[in-house]
């Protein structure tokens, strides 16, 4: 029999591509399924940035780019990371990835083994764990709290770094909550992790434009004290619709930019030409798409947590950022994931169980508004009536 090595056992997956096949699936059988479970914008990608892709091919862009991305797609990334947070960086130090995934394993890999201990967002994204656990390295989670919003607590956070802590990673907006952390909280992190100059901060602001209510995103970026060791994951997936063009960012610090090169060399060797001149037109083309993107999930939003609020059992904090309600379902009984199997399956309602983010995901669902507010609607009728229904408190 064929042998792996031991990391293999402990990887884990992201549940919310099984779910997607099973809705496929059952939507194949000619079922009338709503995906409120994966994280894709409904939108197509603007127009403006397809055309630029046919033209980089029609062009004659059909061979390698350097590892680190094509010079002016980097310049451009540092000019909107200015524009964005206000704050001058090297587009020397940006390494274009094919998508947000990639800079995870990288970062995890480059602080992660036997002995040493990552934090990580609990419930958060499930490649944190997954991956932490892959390289050996012990997952601690940092609890995401339901009283608190759903921002971290900087206190909390701080006091479970140990000698053994390599690396810190944070997600604000976040998955799968929505939750947003405040300015002052962020600063109390900061200051924190000044008398902890040997870990390493990883911050994934994928949902960085994807905010509500006058939300403010505040960037790691802006503080001076953590750029030496700041690790900047960000995209254009969700911004600009272009999840199936993978294609995301990385801002790496002066000491680790070469690793990251080299690892990118190793494992892709670059991402493809015309995606590249895509994400160009994407940062210097027009932004009405994106407005018009945000106003819509805003919209959306508000219906998905009056709705959810409106169902017996189940009530929903409004989510300040991202395009995610996370309900507690607590008040009907239900485990989770039993919920969100049942919910799929016998309603044709996909959502995704808690506990598939992290150990402390039990008594919450995720659903994804990005998707139109009829479906939205729908969705929430059959919901109501599932759980009204079939109440097991």
């Amino acid at each position: 029999m064929l042998k792996t090595i031991a990391g293999f056992d402990r990887i884990g997956e992201e549940n919310a591509f099984a779910v997607l096949a099973r809705a496929t699936e059952l939507a194949s059988q000619g079922r009338d399924i709503i995906n409120l479970g994966i994280g894709q914008p409904d939108f197509k990608t603007p127009a403006h940035i397809v055309e630029a892709a046919i033209k980089a091919l029609q062009d004659g862009h059909h061979g390698y780019t350097p590892a680190t991305g094509i010079a002016p797609l980097r310049e451009a990334v540092s000019a909107d990371l200015l524009k964005r947070h206000g704050a001058e960086t090297d587009p020397g130090h940006v390494l274009i990835v094919p998508g947000g995934k990639v800079t995870m394993y990288m970062a995890i890999l480059m602080f992660g083994e036997a002995g040493t201990e990552i934090l990580y967002p609990d419930p958060g994204f499930p490649i944190y764990r997954s991956m932490i656990e892959f390289t050996g390295a012990h997952p601690v989670p940092v609890p995401i709290r339901e009283e608190n919003d759903f921002a971290f607590s900087a206190e909390e956070t701080l006091s479970l770094i140990t000698d053994k802590t390599r690396l810190l990673i944070l997600n604000s907006p976040a998955n799968p909550t929505g939750g947003v952390t405040p300015r002052s909280e962020i600063e109390k992190l900061v200051s924190g992790l000044e008398k902890h100059p040997n870990v390493a901060v990883l911050s994934d602001e994928i949902y960085s434009q994807l905010t509500y209510d006058g939300m403010e995103h505040v960037s790691l970026l802006q503080f001076p004290s953590l750029r030496d060791r700041l690790i900047l994951l960000d995209g254009w997936s969700k911004t600009y619709a272009m999840t199936g063009w993978r294609i995301g960012f990385s801002l790496w610090p002066e000491q680790l930019i070469d690793k990251a090169r080299k690892l990118a060399v190793n494992a892709w060797s670059c991402v493809n030409a015309p995606t590249q001149y895509a994400a160009l037109s994407a940062l210097e083309g027009p932004q009405d798409a994106v407005n018009d993107m945000v106003a819509q999930f805003d919209a959306r939003r508000s219906v998905i947590v009056e709705g959810l609020n409106a169902i017996e059992g189940i009530s929903c904090r409004t989510p300040l950022g991202a395009f995610y309600a996370y309900p507690n379902i607590q008040g009907t009984g239900w485990k989770a994931k039993e919920l969100a199997s049942a919910l799929l399956e016998d309603v044709g309602v996909a959502t995704i169980g808690g506990p598939d983010f992290g150990v402390l995901g039990e008594g919450y669902v995720r659903l994804s508004y990005a998707n139109s507010t009829e479906n939205i609607k729908i969705a929430l009728e059959r919901i109501k009536h599932y759980v009204e229904n079939n109440s097991k408190s």
